[in-house]
């Protein structure tokens, strides 16, 4: 028996497309989590459910454990639990009922919950954490085991039911001075069960680390619920220190950063370099970034340095009107010359790109899809505009969404509120730049072979191969673009 029993909400198999590409990240939120109650001394298990079958898999393991309180904790570092999926939402509610059912005291700290408090104290929660989430379960989970005296109001970033309403607590403060907290317990968790799966799916094992918390930049569709506008960052010598823990104990292929922004704080990244070099931590490691922190010649000669073969770029249009609309706060012309830098550098580049903005026209398509086709990025990640709530633009266009408030799954893609064009345009037009990016890819390679390599990657010479394939997809794909574009 354990006081309490940790657990999160995310399946992986609640997201078909994350379960094909088995990108089984471990729940990094849910293991700073643990290591926090470790340091409280309140007994617990952690339940990790990313490989279960279905939420009621927690069903057995509370009859075991008979936890006095069941801690919902979600991993707020993960972009799909950012996203509020409907699967994981309500897996998350089938969680608490199932808490509930056995007796149990349910918390939850989610990045929904955050933003839908009142919801999840409906189905049963009987607290939300609110805001960065560590400290206070530490210290929620000491009052509710009579460890300690304090009340549960005078706890910063709680919400519960009381006669009259639902009442929240004074808000709690971000953390500051992030190399203070423990490391994630990453010793609890299944890792031989984590790089089986890996090495099955991908043929490498990546483990995923957070460097910074927050964002202070101001995209309109950009949800912040837990760090508002506040930035703080781990030292290099922090992040080097986790880095040598890892490789030591689990031996990772590969490093996720998953942070919303890498090295944003001038000179970090120069300074990681200059740390793990001499420690023999150069791993392989990909990172999300922005355009214009990628301008100095020494900044990504650092990345390249330290490890890091591969950026992920918001992009997001190749029109500056649309970029401005958004408040990206970027250029086309700055997307150019960090994709030349980040190439002269060897390092391969991934876009993200947005379709459906508000206001975009054909031929603000048309400039991304020529951006796209001149750069030749080594991949592309493309969605309609999704409405996070909290955001700017989920209030633009709240109005507009009926049935429908959020995607089942990643893969979902679904246009909630009215753009420019259908639907069923987008649809199309999903497919057909994938297509047509592929092909024009594939010729490029083509062209290049065998180059400077005396044997070219399995992956290039798939895609000369599937040329034929490229290209009559991207025809069939653009004939229906253009159909439904005059079908109104």
């Amino acid at each position: 028996m354990a006081d309490i029993l940790l657990t999160h909400s995310f399946l992986l198999r609640f997201d078909p497309k994350q379960f094909r590409t088995g990108q089984a990240y471990a729940p990094l939120g849910t293991l700073y989590a643990a290591a926090m109650l470790r340091k409280t001394g309140i007994s617990f298990e952690l339940y990790d459910p990313m490989f279960a079958e279905s939420p009621e898999a927690l069903v057995p393991v509370l009859r075991r454990e008979k936890p006095k309180i069941l801690v919902i904790y979600d991993d707020g570092f993960n972009y799909l639990s950012k996203m509020c999926l409907g699967n994981m939402k309500d897996s998350a509610c089938r969680m608490i009922r199932a808490g509930k059912e056995q007796g149990a005291t349910v918390v939850i700290c989610s990045v929904d919950a955050n933003d839908h408090a009142p919801f999840y104290l409906d189905q049963g929660a009987d607290y939300c954490i609110l805001g960065e989430g560590e400290q206070t379960l530490a210290e929620l989970s000491e009052a509710l085991a009579g460890m300690t005296r304090q009340q549960i109001p005078d706890i910063p970033g709680v919400s519960w039911k009381a006669p009259g309403g639902v009442r929240n607590s004074r808000p709690r403060e971000v953390i500051t001075r992030l190399d203070d907290l423990p490391f994630p317990a990453w010793d609890l968790l299944d890792m031989d069960r984590y790089r089986r799966f890996w090495k099955r799916k991908n043929g490498s094992f990546t483990l995923n680390l957070v460097t910074t918390r927050g964002c202070p930049y101001g995209c309109i569709w950009c949800a912040k619920p837990v760090y508002g506008n506040h930035y703080n960052a781990r030292s290099p010598e922090n992040v080097a220190a986790e880095l040598k823990l890892l490789t030591e104990n689990y031996h990772p292929d590969r490093i996720w950063f998953a942070d919303d922004i890498f090295g944003l704080k001038p000179g970090w990244i120069e300074e990681y370099a200059a740390k793990v070099r001499p420690e023999n931590l150069v791993l392989p490691y990909t990172i999300q970034s922005r355009v214009d922190l990628l301008q100095d010649d020494r900044t990504v000669a650092s990345l390249a340095a330290s490890g890091c073969n591969k950026v992920w770029l918001g992009i997001e249009s190749g029109s500056q009107k649309i970029l401005d609309a958004m408040r990206k706060g970027t250029t086309v012309e700055q997307a150019e010359a960090a994709s030349v830098k980040l190439k002269e550098a060897g390092i391969r580049q991934a876009f993200f790109l947005q379709l459906g903005f508000p206001g975009e026209t054909r031929e603000d398509i048309d400039r991304t899809i020529r951006l796209i086709t001149r750069l030749l990025p080594d991949d592309i990640g493309i969605s309609v505009t999704y409405p996070l709530p909290g955001t700017p633009f989920f209030e633009a266009v709240k109005s507009q969404m009926k049935e429908k408030m959020s995607w089942s799954d990643s893969n979902d893609l679904s246009l909630l509120y009215r753009s420019s064009f259908s639907p069923a345009f987008y649809r199309y037009l999903h497919r057909y730049i994938h297509k047509y990016y592929r092909f024009r890819q594939a010729m490029f390679y083509l062209r290049s072979f065998p180059g400077k390599r005396t044997s070219p990657e399995k992956g290039r010479i798939r895609r000369i191969l599937l040329m034929p394939y490229y290209y009559l997809f991207s025809v069939f794909y653009q004939f229906l673009v253009k159909r439904a574009e005059h079908a109104g």
